[in-house]
């Protein structure tokens, strides 16, 4: 007879780390591009315009900022963004950032239009989060002082 599980085991498969092949399989079934991307159509269309916007001025994408609870796809858009630009993906968690430094040591690596994704930024220590006075808070472009 099988041996039974409280209701709130999940078992050996999902309990275990990720190995290499997980990942594998994690990075072939995600979609590569705003096409293949399911839903969020008033979203993708924006995006849409704004890749190719950045494009066209020969500039990098703006800041982006994307909200919502876990497992909805911000990390696959921060790729995806990465992808349809032809730059770069860095990535980081809000708090694995514990210091100033690690946050600028992030920064000071980044090469000329990457795309910096900051996961569960809400997590971010009080001791890095941006504050009014910060190098974070640029002023608006085309305002003159």
């Amino acid at each position: 007879m099988s041996e039974e599980r409280p209701p709130h085991d999940v078992g050996p498969a999902l309990a275990r780390a990720a190995t290499a092949e997980d990942e594998g399989y994690d990075r072939a079934l995600r979609p590569r591009t705003l096409g293949e991307f399911i839903g969020q159509e008033k979203l993708k269309a924006n995006l849409r315009v704004f890749i190719q916007a950045a494009r066209e001025r020969k500039e990098p994408l703006d800041h982006c900022l994307f909200y919502s609870p876990p497992g909805l796809g911000k990390t696959t858009l921060a790729t995806i963004l990465a992808r349809e630009m032809g730059v770069n993906l860095r990535t980081t968690a809000g708090p694995i950032l514990e210091r100033v430094g690690d946050l600028a040591a992030m920064l000071t690596d980044l090469s000329e239009g990457d795309v910096f994704f900051i996961d569960e930024i809400h997590r971010l220590s009080h001791i890095v989060s941006p504050s009014r006075a910060s190098p974070w808070s640029a002023p608006p472009r085309g305002r003159g002082s």
